[in-house]
C-alpha cells in the first residue's frame, strides 16, 4: 500500500458505513492527485446476471452533469442531420459516415443513430461492438428523438449496467465538484438503480453501495438513507 493510501485509510473507518453526504467529503479529501480524479459508485446487487429477467440496466441524466466533455456522434439522414447538428452533435452524417467508421474513423465517445440508419450501420458490429459503441434502443441510443437525445448526453447522461458479477459502476462526477454536487449526482444513481429492480430478484437487492475516487479507497455508503 503506497504511503498516500495508507494515510488516506487513516481518515476513515474502512467497515463503517457512511451517510453519503459524508462519504462524498471524505472521498473529496482523499482525491489528491496530480489530475481531477473522477468519482464513481460501486452498487453490489443481489440479483443473478445469468437469469434474463434479472437484468439491471439504464440511463440517468445526472442533475451536475459527468464533469466529463463528451463527443457525440449521429448517423441519420434528411431532417434528422440539422437536427443533430442544432442540437450541438459533435459529428454527423449518414452512409458516408458509416462509411467513414468502417475504415476507422471512431473520434467520438457515444454514437447514436435513428432506426431508418441501423440496417446499414448493423454491418460494422465487429468493429462497434468490442468498443461498446454500437447503438442500442435499450440505452436510449436508437431513437428518432435526436435532439433530446444528443442534449442530454451532452449534459451528462449516463447508463448503468450490472456487469457479469452484478456490480452496476457509474460514474457521478469529479473530484473537484462540490459535496453537494457529488451527493445530487449519486443519489439520482441510487434512486434509478433502485427503481431497476427486477420483480424476481429476492432478498437484499443493493447488498453495498460504495463511493470512491479514481486513485483513492473506497468509502462505504448507507444505501436506504440515501434514498430517503
Amino acid at each position: 500500500m503506497s504511503k498516500r493510501m495508507a494515510a488516506a485509510r487513516k481518515s476513515y473507518e474502512a467497515e463503517k458505513i457512511y451517510a453519503l453526504p459524508e462519504a462524498a467529503k471524505l472521498v473529496k479529501e482523499n482525491a489528491k492527485a496530480k489530475f481531477d480524479e473522477t468519482v464513481e459508485l460501486h452498487i453490489r446487487l443481489g440479483i443473478d446476471v445469468k437469469q434474463a429477467d434479472q437484468q439491471v440496466r439504464g440511463t440517468i441524466v445526472l442533475p451536475n452533469g459527468s464533469g466529463k466533455t463528451t463527443k457525440v456522434a449521429v448517423v441519420a439522414k434528411g431532417e434528422k442531420v440539422k437536427e443533430a447538428e442544432a442540437a450541438g452533435a459533435d459529428k454527423v452524417g449518414g452512409n458516408d459516415f458509416i462509411e467513414s467508421i468502417s475504415k476507422g474513423e471512431m473520434d467520438f465517445d457515444i454514437l447514436v443513430s435513428t432506426p431508418d440508419m441501423m440496417k446499414d450501420l448493423s454491418k460494422l458490429g465487429k468493429i462497434l461492438g468490442p468498443r461498446g459503441l454500437m447503438p442500442n434502443p435499450k440505452s436510449g441510443t436508437v431513437t428518432f428523438d435526436i435532439a433530446r437525445t444528443v442534449k442530454e448526453l451532452k449534459a451528462g447522461r449516463v447508463e448503468f449496467k450490472a456487469d457479469a458479477a452484478g456490480i452496476v459502476h457509474v460514474p457521478v462526477g469529479k473530484a473537484s465538484f462540490s459535496p453537494d454536487g457529488i451527493v445530487a449526482n449519486a443519489k439520482t444513481v441510487i434512486e434509478a438503480v433502485a427503481k431497476a429492480k427486477p420483480s424476481s430478484s429476492k432478498g437484499v437487492y443493493m447488498r453495498s453501495v460504495t463511493l470512491v475516487s479514481t486513485m483513492g479507497p473506497g468509502v462505504r455508503v448507507d444505501a436506504a438513507q440515501s434514498q430517503a
